[in-house]
């Protein structure tokens, strides 16, 4: 699940019908002068200047500023640009036209076990959290799509009535339709506000979390995602997600600063249960990181040389439980590759490898890590027959 920041999560669902106000996303404040050149709207609108980043309680924070004009907006993007909040330092802001309205709704689609839940409150904005018990939900089974009778009990349930209902109903469509067409996870609109000068409902922010995974089947989704931790993610993260949105399978990498035990593990369950067990016998993680699916090996030596090129890192684990369909010789031929290359380039002295892994061709596999021994690797290489925690152990009592 990927985060996508306000900007192009109004963008997503524009282009699914749902109306949004006019907005422009900046770096500098010099930039919205030059927009505000081009665009009317900019010039004639009162603005809203929020602070275009994955942060919580912006307005607290003095990270939402409105009611303003084009020069105090861009006085407000430049107090606001390049300000430290935590580890993230503000590099975007958002710009949009301020809507005159008077009531605020709330509208959300969600991901359950059971398919889809479709979530409506005639309250919005900071009054949902305190009135939650005015949130009315319609469960929507996987594979189908609300009609539009359902969609319509909904928002009356949810204390609508008379043309509003009507509005309320065939606006949750259009944000079922993109949560279904844009493989989200979770969307909400909060608030859902109707403009005074013709009574059309507009998204005034969006939260969106869609499946990164299925980036390869969205050409237009140019965006980058969200950092997940309170932080821009590193040039060698971005990196690795790019790869993994252009593969079959899976490849991932989050680094951890400070640690000195590096993963390189395959499939999701194995990368937690080696993790947990480095830290269980008081290890310090350097990254967390999978590869899963069998993905092309060209995808794993990326991978690897990301996680060779981890500073301080005194031990590489390379895990993994007996796969089922994953070929092990073609990705250890990416993981080698992977070395070979770090190797070469001054990265893994001192560094001691531990491998441990079962599945179809194994034995070719192992003995292809067996042989990096002969080209001066500091390697150790066990089957499935050593269990999985026992090179942790290895490893660690081997520093």
């Amino acid at each position: 699940m990927a985060k996508v920041l306000e900007g192009p999560g109004m963008g997503l669902m524009k282009k699914w019908g749902i109306t949004v106000p006019n907005y422009v996303v900046i770096s500098s404040a010099d930039e919205l002068k030059k927009l505000g050149e081009a665009n009317e709207w900019l010039k004639k609108s009162k603005l809203v200047v929020k602070a275009h980043e994955a942060l919580g309680s912006r307005f607290k924070l003095g990270l939402v500023k409105v009611g303003l004009d084009l020069d105090s907006a861009q006085s407000a993007a430049k107090e606001m640009l390049g300000r430290q909040v935590g580890s993230i330092t503000v590099s975007q802001a958002i710009v949009s036209e301020m809507v005159p309205h008077k009531d605020e709704y709330y509208v959300a689609v969600k991901s359950t076990r059971e398919g889809t839940e479709i979530l409506a409150a005639n309250c919005g904005g900071i009054e949902v959290e305190s009135n939650w018990d005015r949130v009315k939900k319609l469960p929507v089974e996987v594979g189908a799509a609300p009609s539009l009778e359902s969609l319509q009990k909904l928002a009356k349930e949810a204390g609508f009535s008379g043309p509003m209902a009507e509005k309320i109903a065939e606006f949750a469509g259009k944000m079922f339709a993109c949560f279904d067409n844009e493989d989200a996870q979770y969307l909400e609109v909060n608030p859902v506000v109707a403009r005074e000068s013709d009574g059309a409902l507009l998204a005034l922010d969006a939260v969106t979390l869609l499946d990164a995974d299925a980036k390869f089947r969205h050409p237009d989704w140019t965006f980058p995602f969200a950092a997940e931790f309170g932080r821009a993610y590193t040039k060698n993260e971005l990196e690795v997600m790019e790869v993994d949105s252009k593969i079959k399978g899976s490849v991932k990498f989050i680094e951890i600063p400070g640690g000195d035990t590096a993963m390189l593990p395959a499939g999701g369950g194995a990368s937690v249960y080696y993790s947990d067990a480095v830290v269980a016998r008081a290890g310090k993680l350097a990254n967390y990181a999978e590869y899963s699916g069998d993905p092309p090996d060209w995808a794993v030596e990326v991978l690897t040389d990301r996680v060779c090129s981890l500073p301080g890192i005194k031990n590489i684990i390379v895990g993994g439980a007996i796969a089922n369909f994953t070929d092990v010789k073609k990705t250890f031929g990416g993981i080698i590759a992977g070395f070979r290359k770090a190797k070469a380039e001054g990265k893994l002295n001192g560094v001691k490898i531990w491998v441990r892994r079962g599945g179809p061709r194994e034995k070719e596999g192992l003995d292809a890590m067996r042989a990096l021994r002969d080209e001066g690797f500091d390697i150790h290489v066990f089957d499935r027959h050593t269990p999985l925690t026992d090179i942790v152990d290895k490893a660690l009592q081997a520093q």
